[in-house]
C-alpha cells in the first residue's frame, strides 16, 4: 500500500494538493504514482504566471518506464516551480510530499478542493 497522508485532497489522476495557511495551494504527484512510473529521471514544469484549468495538463514526468502527463488537480495561477526537482528529478521517488513538490498555485476556485478525494477515497481507488 501506498503512503497517502490525510491532510492532502488528492485526484483521479495521482496529482495531491496541500492548502497552505497563506492561501496558496501546493501540488505534487502521489506516492501511487511515482511507485508506478519507477526511477524518475526528468519533470517539466509550466511557466510562472501560466493560469490553469482543473484537469488541464501541466507538465510531464518522465521515468525509465514511461512519460506521464500531470494535471492540475484546481484552477489557478503558478506563482512557483521547483527548480529542485528540475535539477533532481528522483527526488520525486524519495519524498513525492515533502521536498519533491512541483508546483504552487494561487487557487482561481477554492470550492474545486471540496470535489478532490480525501485519504479513504484515494486507498480506495487505488486499491
Amino acid at each position: 500500500m501506498s503512503n497517502v497522508p490525510p491532510n492532502l485532497r488528492y485526484a483521479k489522476s495521482h496529482e495531491w494538493v496541500r492548502l497552505e495557511a497563506d492561501g496558496t495551494a501546493t501540488i505534487g504527484i502521489t506516492d501511487y504514482a511515482q511507485n508506478s512510473l519507477g526511477d524518475i529521471t526528468y519533470a517539466q514544469f509550466p511557466k510562472v504566471g501560466a493560469v490553469l484549468k482543473a484537469g488541464e495538463t501541466f507538465g510531464v514526468v518522465e521515468s525509465v518506464k514511461a512519460a506521464s502527463d500531470v494535471y492540475t488537480p484546481i484552477s489557478g495561477t503558478v506563482l512557483a516551480i521547483n527548480s529542485a526537482v528540475d535539477k533532481t528529478p528522483e527526488t520525486l521517488n524519495r519524498d513525492p510530499y515533502g521536498e519533491a513538490w512541483l508546483i504552487k498555485l494561487a487557487p482561481a476556485n477554492l470550492a474545486e478542493v471540496d470535489h478532490l478525494m480525501d485519504k479513504a477515497g484515494y486507498e480506495k481507488a487505488t486499491a
